[in-house]
């Protein structure tokens, strides 16, 4: 039945009135196409800080977003208040499609990822010779986070004062990780600093390490201009004490690139890694599996790159350090 005739005007529509008086909602969104780019450099209890033409902006995430999150190194739209003045709150209403997404799991059962920090493309996998002992394990699973993730690793030694490095950087020699050495007296004259700092122009830079290995004493050598606090290690348990509670990212003094220092670690689960990405990191490994059975884990009896090694192709060394690898996944950090 014809609720309103041939031709109905505006005054023979009723409309039913918003008892909230509001505006009625509505599935389009704005396009937000004035927006500013920014870095995220930090993340606290929802609030990011982030750097929007040279000055630094605190904003909230936008409801349109969901469940998407930002984290350190991000780039984000960000619009509304943008002065960056105190008690000022901007909105971000996009995030940008990331070039690499550093994870972690608590542990090799826990499905739920972490992601640790955005758009890095080094990692820098901080342990101490002495005081704490260095655990390797830990320092193989980095390796294997980097890999996946598609990150260079660089892996910095400190407190060569109080044990050599040797023993250390022989059972890591056929990987080809590139390494630096440091001491807290090197630390303290800037010599080291200024050694790492090289190693760090071009890049973004992420640091990660267990607690007590002098990460963020490091970072605060490489930005004296930022410095957070540092703690000690337990002289009972040989275990550092988290003093570094969220991820910031900090520009390199002359602008070269940027550090991103994460809070110390005790696990580093690789629930959400595909072995079939770590041996991308063997490029004179990876011709050699075209002969494996399918879905090979390369540690079983039909694994061709047995053969590949045999027949003079790749350093029988490689193919060690790569099961070494993928083997971490099955073993625990203290193991």
């Amino acid at each position: 039945m014809r609720r309103y005739g041939k031709n109905p005007d505006e005054d023979d529509v009723r409309v039913r009135p918003n008892r909230k008086g509001n505006r009625p909602r509505t599935n389009i969104r704005p396009k937000h196409e004035d927006a500013a780019e920014g870095l995220v450099l930090t993340v606290d209890r929802g609030r990011l800080t982030c750097l929007i033409d040279g000055r630094t902006v605190t904003a909230m995430k936008a409801r349109e977003l969901g469940r998407k999150s930002a984290v350190v190194g991000d780039r984000v739209a960000v619009v509304g208040d943008l002065s960056g003045a105190k008690d000022t709150l901007a909105r971000i209403v996009r995030v940008q499609p990331r070039t690499s997404t550093l994870r972690r799991t608590a542990d090799d059962d826990d499905p739920f990822e972490r992601v640790v920090v955005a758009n890095a493309d080094q990692l820098a996998i901080v342990t101490a010779l002495a005081d704490p002992e260095p655990r390797p394990r830990l320092i193989d699973r980095c390796l294997v986070a980097a890999y996946d993730a598609g990150l260079e690793p660089l892996l910095v030694l400190t407190k060569s004062d109080l044990a050599a490095p040797d023993a250390l950087l022989e059972s890591y020699g056929a990987l080809g990780v590139p390494y630096i050495v440091t001491s807290r007296e090197e630390l303290a004259d800037g010599g080291a600093a200024d050694r790492v700092r090289e190693r760090l122009r071009g890049h973004m830079t992420a640091f990660v390490g267990h607690s007590g290995v002098g990460k963020t004493t490091l970072v605060n050598a490489l930005v004296p201009d930022r410095q957070r606090a540092t703690g000690h290690v337990n002289a009972v348990t040989g275990r550092g004490r988290h003093t570094t509670t969220s991820a910031l990212a900090l520009p390199l003094p002359d602008g070269s690139g940027w550090v991103i220092d994460t809070p110390g670690v005790r696990s580093f689960g690789l629930h959400h890694v595909d072995p079939s990405r770590v041996i991308l990191a063997f490029p004179d490994l990876v011709p050699g599996t075209e002969g494996c059975p399918r879905a090979c884990s390369h540690d079983e009896p039909d694994c061709a790159l047995d053969q590949w090694v045999a027949d003079g192709h790749a350093d029988p060394a490689r193919l060690y350090s790569l099961r070494r690898l993928l083997a971490t996944r099955e073993r625990r950090e203290g193991d």
